[in-house]
């Protein structure tokens, strides 16, 4: 028999960590929170050192997303990922910004080139983005994948605005940590 559904869900201690009723007001705030959830996911031992969360325009949370791969047994389960499709079964739409805009994306580190194609598909308006590509490679044994040369150049052509290096510091110290702790996989 083949397998006819999927479930995947968040550890349990996401809900201690977001509250659907406070405000990110700050691109900082945002990235801040995505950071959170990275380095709570690697203290838990409940998948990678990645976080990230989709906002509406009000700059509250519509989903959560960390790193679930190795609990979940996909590879699917990035943290964007994660964030992505509970926001869009959150409002019911493939492509977020249809029904409700700005989106913003905040997110530990860059995306990966799994979760750059899914960006573009999303329907995000807006990348927020902590730590480099280079940083995770860096400091953890991830390999992130080819990106176009001008990847940021190409989400800007689709009308997704790109900021990036938001907390970097605090984004690669919980990739130090996990990298320094042996990268486990988890």
């Amino acid at each position: 028999m083949l397998y006819a559904q999927v479930h995947l869900t968040l550890p349990a201690w996401v809900h201690d960590v977001v509250d659907p009723a406070d405000v990110f007001v700050s691109d900082e705030d945002k990235v801040a929170l995505a950071i959170e959830l990275s380095r709570r996911n690697i203290e838990a031992r409940s998948g990678g050192p990645f976080g990230a969360a989709v906002f509406g325009p009000d700059h509250r949370v519509i989903a959560a997303g960390v790193n679930r791969v190795v609990p979940q047994t996909t590879s699917l389960a990035h943290a964007e990922n994660m964030a992505y499709m509970l926001a869009q079964q959150r409002l019911q739409t493939p492509r977020l910004n249809d029904v409700l805009a700005p989106v913003t994306l905040a997110t530990s580190s860059q995306p990966c080139c799994q979760c750059y194609g899914a960006t573009i598909w999303a329907g995000i308006d807006r990348l927020l983005i902590g730590a480099r590509s280079e940083d995770v490679m860096e400091l953890t044994e991830f390999d992130e994948g080819p990106l176009p040369a001008d990847w940021i150049g190409e989400l800007e052509r689709r009308g997704i605005a790109v900021s990036r290096d938001l907390l970097r510091d605090q984004a690669r110290a919980v990739l130090r940590a996990y990298g320094e702790s042996g990268g486990e996989r988890y």
